[in-house]
């Protein structure tokens, strides 16, 4: 390839570096803290989640539930996570705006304490990755797309470590020449590793994931299969990503009570009490942990699920054991099923990446693999700044060189297959295209201008 088409990579490269790097240091740093929030959480809520209350009377979890309703009156029941020994069974409680409370009650069932939802570590870790903390579409979308930028850095420095022979072996090398291999080299093996976790990571993504979700749904075949009922009433992260947006059935409304239901499902005296819907869960032989989703109309069902991306302490399960069911809210009956097996591969395959990509797929070992790759990619962009650093002259930008030839087809093919793969990536190359045409278009007018 010529010279030009080497320049090309790397004018490009240079700048997305320069305008995403701060985005791309935060996502790393929030990665890394969201790494370890269940070894966190563990010891910060080290009370909540394995304490015991003061009084010693053995509840029911009914009975649990109702005291913790006594106690924030403002607040309803949503979701009850029951989670294996030795962790309290925890409670989501709602309000008419929308906060959320974690109750947590220990093996009597007595309220041992709670948590601001909005404020634990997991949950402000999450937000931050996600979505800055600020949240939004256009604040979601700029995460995606230095996602997206990130993976487009990482192919183009292949292209210019092998092309410019920057790992050849070279005596007497300058300063600049020694940042740049460094750069180089460890940029060359994380490249690999940093895009399978972040294409993992893309299914929560903004514009790629409701795309993701949207091809999964519409092909049974390879992704989500159906369940053709009423829409689901909750789309709770606790839920496996491969069903959360299923259609859920609904409950048999012969025994419904056609009252005001638009209050406290808590309330209703005709639903089946969550101690009934347990032993109906083990009958199913649906082993802990396990979340409950309530049911928020007199036709909603209970939804009890086992997942592998739940984003709760002690409750994520090997892919394999994903399922989620739906009971009647009125007989505690199940209704329909459905399990990994009957995931289409396109729903198996972020089954199995989103825990990798949060680092929990294999334990410990892919902790540190995740942990290892980041703080290289650290690196790398520690590197890459000091080897601009190094080649800076004072009072000088001291950009790539501009390039005046014509496209080549060859790059032309590759960055249009980069914006099939990554559609938000394909759109902001729109944008840089016409800037660009526009720079140009100026530029040649001044000089016009000067030759005049």
């Amino acid at each position: 390839m010529k010279v030009s088409h080497y320049n090309r990579f790397w004018r490009w490269h240079f700048y997305a570096a320069f305008f995403i790097t701060p985005l791309l240091i935060t996502l790393t740093l929030t990665g890394i803290g969201y790494l370890f929030y269940t070894d966190v959480e563990n010891r910060a809520y080290d009370d909540l989640f394995f304490g015991k209350s003061n009084y010693t009377e053995a509840l029911t979890i009914d009975k649990g539930i109702e005291k913790a309703v006594e106690q924030f009156k403002d607040y309803s029941v949503s979701k009850v996570i029951v989670l294996d020994e030795p962790y309290n069974t925890r409670l989501t409680m709602t309000n008419n705006d929308g906060d959320q409370k974690y109750v947590f009650l220990d093996k009597n069932y007595e309220v041992v304490g709670s948590q601001d939802a909005k404020y634990t570590f997991s949950n402000v870790m999450r937000e931050l990755h996600s979505s800055l903390f600020v949240g939004g579409t256009v604040v979601n979308y700029l995460v995606e797309l230095a996602a997206c930028w990130a993976i487009f850095l990482l192919i183009s420095g292949i292209y210019m470590t092998f092309r410019g022979k920057i790992l050849k072996a070279k005596q007497n090398l300058t300063k600049q020449q020694k940042n740049k291999k460094w750069h180089a080299l460890i940029g060359t093996i994380i490249t690999i590793p940093m895009i399978v976790i972040i294409f993992t990571g893309l299914p929560w993504s903004a514009f790629m994931g409701d795309f993701i979700y949207s091809a999964s749904q519409e092909n049974p075949s390879f992704g989500i299969p159906l369940l053709k009922q009423q829409p689901p009433t909750s789309d709770m992260s606790e839920i496996p990503w491969a069903t959360r947006k299923n259609e859920a059935p609904v409950s048999n409304q012969s025994h419904a009570h056609h009252g005001d239901m638009a209050g406290m499902m808590t309330h209703n005296s005709n639903m089946v009490s969550i101690q009934q819907l347990m032993r109906e869960v083990e009958k199913e032989q649906i082993s802990k942990p396990y979340s409950i989703v309530y049911p928020k109309n007199e036709e909603g069902v209970f939804t009890v699920s086992k997942g592998s991306n739940t984003g709760v302490t002690g409750l994520d399960v090997s892919p394999y054991e994903e399922v989620t069911t739906y009971f009647d809210q009125y007989s505690g009956k199940l209704i329909s099923k459905v399990g990994y097996d009957e995931y289409g591969i396109l729903a198996k395959w972020f089954t199995w990446g989103i825990p990798l990509h949060e680092g929990h797929l294999f334990g410990w070992p892919n902790k540190v693999m995740n942990l290892v790759v980041c703080l290289s990619f650290l690196l790398v962009i520690f590197w890459g700044f000091k080897t601009w650093l190094s080649r800076k002259k004072q009072g000088s930008f001291s950009a790539p060189p501009k390039v005046s030839s014509g496209v080549s087809i060859s790059f032309l093919i590759f960055m249009v297959i980069l914006g099939v793969i990554m559609p938000l990536f394909g759109l902001s190359l729109i944008v840089v295209v016409i800037i660009e045409g526009m720079i140009h278009l100026i530029n040649k007018s001044d000089k016009k201008d000067v030759a005049a």
